[in-house]
C-alpha cells in the first residue's frame, strides 16, 4: 500500500471514531490526515507528509477554537433568553432597593429597574445581571 492510501485509511478511521464519539477533535485530526494524503500525492516524502498533516490539524484546531471564541463574546447566554419576559412577585422591597423572589424554584436577589419605583405586586423580568434579576413592572 502506498503512503496516500495509508494516510486516507487512517483520515476515515477518525471520522469514523469521531461519529461514535461526538468530539470534534477527532475530526480536526482526520483533516489533519487527509493533509497528509494529499502531501503524498503531491509525492512529498514522509516527513514533509507528516508536517503537513500535523500543519493541518493545528489549524483546523486553531480554527475552531478561534470561531469558539468570536461567537463565545456575541452570543448571551440561553438562560438569560429564557428568563426575560418571565414574571414574578415581589412581597415587599428592602431599604437598599433590592428584594428577595421566588423563580424557578429558587430565592434570587431583584433589583427595579432604573425609572421604577419599587412597590409590591407583579413584576416582569427586564434582563439578567449574573444571579440577580432587573424587573420591570407588569402593566
Amino acid at each position: 500500500m502506498d503512503d496516500a492510501t495509508l494516510w486516507w485509511v487512517l483520515a476515515g478511521a477518525l471520522v469514523a471514531a469521531e461519529l461514535t464519539s461526538g468530539t470534534f477533535l477527532l475530526l480536526m485530526l482526520a483533516l489533519g490526515a487527509a493533509g497528509g494524503a494529499v502531501a503524498a500525492h503531491a509525492g512529498l516524502g514522509v516527513s514533509q507528509q507528516l508536517l503537513a498533516a500535523a500543519g493541518v490539524a493545528g489549524m483546523s484546531v486553531a480554527a475552531w477554537a478561534w470561531r469558539r471564541l468570536r461567537h463565545r463574546a456575541t452570543t448571551p447566554p440561553a438562560v438569560a433568553e429564557l428568563d426575560i419576559g418571565q414574571t414574578v412577585y415581589v412581597a415587599a422591597w428592602d431599604a437598599d432597593g433590592t428584594a428577595r423572589v421566588r423563580y424557578r424554584g429558587a430565592e434570587w436577589v431583584a433589583e427595579a429597574l432604573p425609572g421604577s419605583p419599587p412597590h409590591p405586586g407583579t413584576w416582569r423580568i427586564h434582563a439578567v445581571h449574573g444571579n440577580r434579576l432587573v424587573l420591570q413592572p407588569a402593566t
